[in-house]
């Protein structure tokens, strides 16, 4: 496992406060392998946000040759962004303290997914099986508002909801 992974791991399993030690030891390092490459935890939940966002939109692509339809491909890629979505215990309050990093991150976020989301969605619209056709960023938004909650209650289940969203686009 890498370092990123084990910190993303320990990130869903305690939020982003997380500690280093616990990182470390999933990573099968010490804490000062994790300091000497991310020297403050901002550094540390920036690199796994990046690292998780650069996972989402390598899927895509990836998805477009292996399910076995387009619309398919849209469904799986839109599960892998909603378990992106809902395992961001406390990233969003950690990363609005520095306004213009959060910026930064979620001007990457749209610049990396959004294209990905675009050519899902053009892919099963061009096979006729989508018929409504939202953007890719409402969509996106979409999906998003019906990911809040989910950190805060067990019995909600954001993937069946937006089960319920994207099989409304045939």
């Amino acid at each position: 496992m890498t370092l990123l992974e084990a910190a993303a791991a320990a990130f869903v399993a305690s939020g982003v406060e997380a500690p280093v030690r616990d990182i470390a030891a999933r990573a099968g390092v010490g804490t000062a392998t994790i300091y000497r490459h991310f020297p403050t935890r901002a550094d540390l939940i920036i690199a796994v946000y990046r690292h998780q966002v650069e996972a989402c939109a390598e899927a895509g692509p990836a998805l477009s040759t292996s399910a076995p339809t387009p619309y398919d491909a849209l469904r799986e890629w839109i599960d892998l962004f909603v378990d992106f979505l809902t395992t961001k215990h406390g990233l969003a309050a950690a990363l609005h303290s520095d306004q213009a990093g959060f910026d930064t991150l979620h001007t990457y976020f749209l610049d990396r997914l959004v294209p990905v989301c675009t050519r899902l969605l053009d892919a099963a619209s061009e096979a006729g099986e989508i018929h409504a056709r939202p953007t890719a960023y409402e969509l996106m938004r979409g999906v998003g508002n019906l990911c809040i909650g989910a950190e805060h209650d067990p019995g909600y289940d954001a993937r069946r909801l937006v089960g319920f969203l994207i099989a409304g686009l045939r």
